[in-house]
């Protein structure tokens, strides 16, 4: 049975990695057809697809009953995002990630409240309908702010001068639900196999949420961050991670939380990563606005915040 849930769990990680690989590649290709702008594609199709497997795990949490596989597997993303992924692409670039337009300060802002909102929110120890409205509003507002900065919208996407053909674009189309439905089915395994480990080792869902799941759904990130900071695309880095950061904090975290409000009754669980979170998200800010960078320094730095993270949660559940 262990061997079974074994490979059952590895396998779905894999489709769930292929799938948003292939998610963001025909996501590219459409933003190309379409003419979207670079900090569009990072931040709506980088993002957004990187937010689906959260989404798709969000859902099949609820049907199974365990919501705080959610909230915990985005919270432990959320770390990871804030300090590996943004380490790898700082350390990986030539100078650093320079990030001095006044838009990117403004939104790093918003990424902090963001990702502290929702352990604000759960305080009382439950994440209701109305802390999930609450969410989505933010998100709303989010958007409603980004699209008035013409600042965004003013480089092309990789200076692509002649876009695709329209049959390319609906068979990209097609490719991007077949993905969607991998997805899904991948995060249908990865629950079940997560909630079966739980149970057999006798540890608690959210810790296998916040470092298993959430690592691995952060992946396709982490990769698209790499990739862009090797090609001095730092608007890209950070449109990407601060998307997958806000996408799955407030619209995913919100609707999981509508279809189902989240309960905790031990926060004990998520006392380490509460703490290591508001310290990673202050730690980004801090560097983005005095350097308006964020250097190879920094970037150890991160990394280290991590590390210790993980130290941490270790010695706290032995």
């Amino acid at each position: 049975m262990i061997l079974i849930y074994t490979c059952v769990f590895f396998v779905s990680f894999a489709v769930l990695i292929f799938s948003s690989w292939i998610l963001i590649k025909s996501l590219s290709r459409v933003a190309k057809f379409l003419g979207w702008k670079e900090f569009v594609v990072a931040f709506f199709t980088m993002a957004l697809a990187g937010s689906l497997p959260n989404l798709s795990v969000g859902i099949s949490s609820v049907l199974h009953n365990i919501p705080k596989l959610s909230f915990s597997e985005i919270v432990g993303g959320n770390i990871i995002h804030l300090t590996m992924a943004i380490a790898l692409a700082a350390l990986i670039s030539k100078n650093g990630l320079s990030l001095s337009s006044r838009v990117v300060q403004g939104s790093a802002v918003f990424t902090l409240g963001a990702a502290i909102l929702p352990l604000v929110l759960v305080f009382d120890g439950k994440l209701s309908r109305t802390d999930g409205l609450l969410l989505i509003l933010v998100f709303v507002i989010y958007i409603g702010w980004l699209f008035s900065k013409k600042e965004r919208f003013s480089k092309e996407y990789n200076n692509i001068k002649s876009r695709i053909k329209v049959k390319t674009f609906f068979i990209n189309l097609l490719i991007i639900l077949g993905a969607v439905l991998m997805l899904f089915l991948a995060a249908e395994g990865i629950v079940r196999s997560a909630t079966f480990f739980s149970n057999i080792l006798n540890l608690p869902i959210v810790l296998i949420g916040i470092f298993v799941v959430g690592l691995g759904n952060a992946m396709p990130e982490i990769c698209f961050a790499v990739q862009a900071a090797r090609k001095g695309q730092d608007w890209m880095v950070v449109g990407n991670l601060m998307g997958a950061v806000i996408f799955p904090v407030t619209l995913v975290l919100g609707l999981v939380a509508l279809i189902s409000p989240i309960e905790i009754s031990d926060f004990s669980p998520f006392v380490i990563a509460r703490i290591f979170l508001i310290i990673s998200a202050v730690f980004f800010l801090l560097f983005l606005r005095t350097g308006k960078k964020i250097s190879k320094k920094e970037a150890f730095f991160l990394l280290s915040v991590y590390l210790l993270f993980v130290l941490a949660e270790v010695l706290f559940s032995i």
